[in-house]
């Protein structure tokens, strides 16, 4: 056994020079490796899953970032707004099918202030106050900072005091070089950290993602590992993270190819080994597949996200992925594992 992989068994933290390797080893090394580390991270053999919806509240994105084939101005999808009447109808059939999570998310539309959101915050909070508000984003937060000329930390005791719970920290790749050439009017890695350590001042949890198959090297998939670890170290508040592969088909990087599925575990199995202060790694099924979900789930991962209803930025790119709760409880029990219906805050509502 060579020293890394020594390390790695003992449970101690990797490098990133050593986290690089990593992408030349052997997948079945690496994802029993990836395994050994997520005993080590949650010894229990259950695979958690939410039922939950993203409502996509408009288009109108003034960002407009090359990877994406959502926003209106990619010329896909019609520009819209949806009225609080729209919002609370789509809250209201979550409801009925026993869902407890809303994602409220949009673009960084040019006329949104920060009155705007507190108003849609208070009112589904005030209709249906069962509901859990894991909504907006990272960017969308930095955005409202500048239109309302307010502080991100006041922007967020803001949307906490209208009833906000946490919010996704929605990453893309936190790498520069990357960002300024596909995402420049968006946040900068520097206004990401902002962000998050925002919601850790004023009490409030958050995730992490990863976007990757967008031109990066492997020591950038690594430097976006690090930012996060680094970030966790200080706050503690990212409860999961999140990582999926670039889908480029309608956006403007559509001649690049998409990532591959041992891409994928490998991913999943290098976070999981750096990532030694997150609990939680969820299984990409939405861009991923359900067969490499449950892979992953044998690789590192441990949680399956949410049965996401009506999903729609995704689906833009033409993947049509969807699943249920039967669904995603079959290929938990397939792959081994114990199927659990968790809430927002990873506590368990019932097993299966």
């Amino acid at each position: 056994m060579n020293l890394l992989k020594e390390k790695i068994y003992r449970g101690d933290r990797i490098s990133p020079e050593e986290a690089v390797e990593l992408f030349a080893w052997d997948i079945i090394d690496l994802g029993k490796a990836g395994d050994t580390r997520r005993k080590m991270a949650f010894p229990k053999e259950e695979v958690g899953f939410i039922v939950d919806r993203i409502i996509n509240f408009t288009n109108i994105c003034e960002a407009a970032c090359t990877f994406c084939a959502f926003h209106a101005r990619a010329n896909l999808i019609e520009p819209y707004e949806m009225t609080m009447e729209d919002i609370c109808a789509k809250v209201e059939e979550l409801v009925a099918i026993g869902g407890s999570q809303v994602m409220l998310q949009g673009g960084l539309h040019p006329g949104y202030t920060l009155a705007r959101y507190t108003d849609m915050i208070k009112t589904v909070k005030s209709r249906f106050p069962g509901i859990y508000l894991h909504s907006l984003s990272p960017a969308e937060i930095a955005h409202i900072s500048r239109k309302s000329s307010i502080s991100i930390t006041d922007v967020i005791k803001a949307l906490k005091q209208a009833g906000l719970d946490s919010v996704p920290g929605a990453s893309d790749l936190l790498v520069d070089r990357i960002r300024k050439a596909i995402s420049p009017n968006k946040t900068s890695v520097d206004e990401w950290r902002n962000v998050i350590f925002a919601l850790y001042q004023n009490g409030m949890k958050t995730s992490a993602t990863m976007t990757y198959g967008m031109g990066e090297t492997n020591r950038e998939k690594i430097d976006h590992l690090s930012v996060i670890r680094d970030i966790q170290d200080i706050t503690g508040i990212i409860r999961a993270f999140i990582p999926w592969s670039f889908s480029p088909a309608n956006t403007g990087m559509s001649h690049i190819l998409p990532a591959t599925g041992m891409e994928y575990l490998k991913i999943v199995s290098i976070a999981r080994i750096f990532l030694d202060n997150i609990t939680y790694i969820q299984a990409g099924w939405l861009t991923e597949g359900m067969k490499l979900a449950q892979l992953a789930l044998t690789m590192g991962a441990n949680d399956m996200g949410g049965v996401l209803m009506e999903e729609v930025v995704v689906k833009a790119t033409g993947i049509t992925t969807r699943t249920n709760s039967d669904e995603l409880i079959n290929i938990i029990r397939n792959a081994g594992k114990i199927p659990v219906q968790r809430d927002s805050q990873y506590s368990m509502v019932r097993t299966f």
